[in-house]
């Protein structure tokens, strides 16, 4: 069972992180909420729900205009060939669905069953904007912040550098 936006939010509240959210149209690509980001500070992202093929998933939270290399990807994560996972396994998990995929949806991966990578050009801005579990608003809040929900929920983040991975 899925948290709503509300058990998010309280969630957030109960670690301490201050967030804030702009309610919008909603949005299931970069490319299409790029007025909206235009209005709203920090890194925005974009989300990839993935699947090697031994069966682990992971979760990307990347820059919205980071170029990640999927079929080279697995040499450095250290796994099998990746693909895009399943909608209706992305749902089980995460509890969203495809155009609302966050890293806030790790709050539903109970027990933790996915490994979190996250792009180093994203983590370099001091604010990042992510989708509150579903792509109708941007919820907005610290870099640092973002690492300690992840723990919160289980999930130890891994860093990645995809543009050095690009230039390699």
């Amino acid at each position: 069972m899925s948290v709503t936006r509300a058990v998010l939010f309280a969630f957030l509240d109960d670690l301490g992180i201050p967030h804030t959210t702009l309610n919008h149209r909603p949005v299931f690509t970069v490319e299409e909420g790029a007025d909206i980001k235009a209005q709203i500070v920090g890194g925005h992202s974009k989300n990839l729900f993935l699947k090697d093929k031994k069966g682990v998933f992971f979760l990307i939270s990347a820059l919205g205009d980071t170029q990640i290399r999927l079929n080279q990807l697995h040499k450095t994560l250290g796994c099998a060939r990746l693909s895009f996972g399943k909608a209706e396994i992305m749902e089980d998990m995460l509890g969203v669905t495809p155009g609302s995929v966050t890293a806030l949806a790790l709050i539903n991966d109970q027990p933790p069953q996915l490994r979190f990578i996250l792009d180093a050009a994203l983590m370099a801005h001091d604010i990042v904007n992510f989708h509150p579990l579903i792509n109708d608003a941007t919820t907005s809040m610290a870099s640092a912040d973002l690492v300690k929900f992840a723990k919160a929920t289980g999930h130890e983040p891994q860093i990645v550098d995809f543009a050095a991975l690009g230039a390699g």
